[in-house]
C-alpha cells in the first residue's frame, strides 16, 4: 500500500510502498477513505513532540472495514468506521470509571516481540497514536474504531476522529455547558470551530470567538459565534469581559500556546472554568494567579474532549445528519495523499481551517 512516511523530524513526508500485516486477534484492517490534516500531526512532523522513526502520521480518519481478526465483536467487514486515537482496553481503572480517553493500557498495541503491524521492506514502522492514517490501509485494535451510519459522507466523518470529538467533547463532556451560559473560544481552527458549533447546540447564550484571521472569525460566526474579536488585539480580553458583564462561564483554548491559555483564564468571570485543548510546547506551564484562585476560577485539561467515542461519535454523526453539526463549512480543501506536505505547509501558515486527504 501507499503511505506517507516520516523518516526524520523537520523533513518532508515521503510516499512509500509499505506492507501491512494481517489482522491478529482483536485487530481490524480498514481501507482508508479520508483523513484530516491535524496540527497534532504537525507537532510530530516538526519535532515539537518526540516519536520513534520511521513513522506514518495521521490520526483523524474514516474508512471501510476490509478484514477482522479473531475475537473481534464490535465491527464487521463492510462497516463504515471512524477511527479514534484514544484506543481503550475496557478493563483498566480509567475505562471502568468511564474515562476512556485516559486509557494507556498497552494491550491495544501488539506486544513486544510480535511482528510489527507496518513494515517498510525489512524495517518496522512505528505506528503513530495507534493509527498511522496517512496510508491506504490502517490496522488497528477494534477499540480504536467505531461503526457509523453508512449514509454519512466519509470526508466529513473523518473530522469526527479528532477535531470534532475534541472541540465538541470539550463542550458536551469536559465543561458540561448549561443552556444560557457564556462561552469564549480562543482559536478558530478545526477544534475551535467544533467547540463553537457545539456551544450553539448546547444552548449557550453568548458564544465569543477569538482569532487573528478575519476569515476564520467569519466562519466562526456562521457556525454559531454571536460575537468575534481579533485575538491579537491588546483589548480583546477586555472587550469580552465588557460584553459579558464580568467574563464568561467557560473559556476553551484551542490553539496550544501559553499566550492564548492566559487569555482563556483572563476572560473568565468569577467561578468560571478554562479548558485547555491545544498541545502546548513541551516544558510550558499554564497556571492561575492568587487572585484567580480567590475568585474561584478553575483550570483544566480536556484530552480528546474527554470522549467515550463508541457513544460520542455515532451521536455526532446524528447531529450532522439532522443538520445541527456543520462539518461542510470546516473543510477548507480536499487533496490526494501525494500533496500531504502542501497540506502541512498550509497548516503552518495558519490560515486554513481543515484540509482532508481523500483516497480513490
Amino acid at each position: 500500500m501507499k503511505a506517507a512516511v516520516l523518516f526524520e523530524a523537520n523533513t518532508p513526508l515521503s510516499i512509500e510502498d509499505v506492507t501491512v500485516s494481517k489482522p491478529a486477534p482483536r485487530e481490524v484492517l480498514i481501507r482508508t477513505v479520508a483523513v484530516g490534516v491535524c496540527r497534532s500531526d504537525l507537532h510530530f512532523v516538526d519535532g515539537a513532540y518526540p516519536h520513534a522513526m520511521p513513522t506514518i502520521p495521521g490520526h483523524e480518519a474514516a474508512g471501510v472495514v476490509e478484514a477482522v481478526g479473531s475475537d473481534v465483536s464490535t465491527v464487521k467487514v463492510g462497516d463504515h468506521v471512524v477511527t479514534c486515537l484514544s484506543a481503550f482496553c475496557g478493563h483498566c481503572e480509567f475505562c471502568v470509571t468511564g474515562r476512556l480517553s485516559l486509557c494507556v493500557d498497552p494491550s491495544v498495541r501488539r506486544p513486544k516481540g510480535a511482528p510489527a503491524r507496518l513494515m517498510l521492506g525489512d524495517r518496522p514502522i512505528a505506528q503513530m497514536l495507534n493509527l498511522s492514517a496517512y496510508a491506504e490501509m490502517m490496522l488497528v485494535h477494534e477499540h480504536a474504531c467505531v461503526a457509523i451510519d453508512r449514509d454519512m459522507p466519509m470526508d466529513r466523518a473523518a473530522l469526527l476522529g479528532c477535531a470534532i470529538t475534541t472541540g465538541a467533547g470539550a463542550v458536551f463532556n469536559t465543561t458540561d455547558v448549561t443552556p444560557g451560559e457564556t462561552v469564549c473560544v480562543v482559536g478558530c481552527g478545526g477544534i475551535g470551530l467544533a467547540a463553537i458549533n457545539a456551544a450553539k447546540i448546547a444552548g449557550a447564550a453568548r458564544i465569543i470567538a477569538l482569532d487573528p484571521v478575519p476569515e476564520k472569525r467569519t466562519i466562526a460566526e456562521k457556525l454559531g459565534a454571536t460575537h468575534s474579536f481579533d485575538a491579537l488585539s491588546d483589548t480583546a480580553a477586555e472587550e469580552v469581559i465588557a460584553l459579558t458583564k464580568g467574563g464568561v462561564h467557560h473559556a476553551i483554548e484551542a490553539v496550544g500556546r501559553p499566550q492564548s491559555a492566559a487569555t482563556a483564564v483572563k476572560v473568565l468571570r468569577r467561578g468560571g472554568t478554562a479548558t485547555i485543548l491545544g498541545m502546548m510546547p513541551l516544558g510550558e506551564k499554564v497556571g492561575l494567579s492568587a487572585m484567580d484562585l480567590l475568585a474561584g476560577k478553575r483550570l483544566q485539561g480536556g484530552l480528546m474532549g474527554s470522549n467515550r467515542f463508541p457513544v460520542d461519535i455515532p451521536r455526532l454523526v446524528d447531529f450532522y445528519m439532522r443538520g445541527q453539526l456543520d462539518l461542510d463549512t470546516i473543510i477548507a480543501e480536499r487533496l490526494p495523499l501525494e500533496r500531504i506536505n502542501d497540506a502541512f505547509d498550509e497548516l503552518r501558515r495558519g490560515d486554513a481551517t481543515r484540509s482532508v486527504v481523500t483516497f480513490a
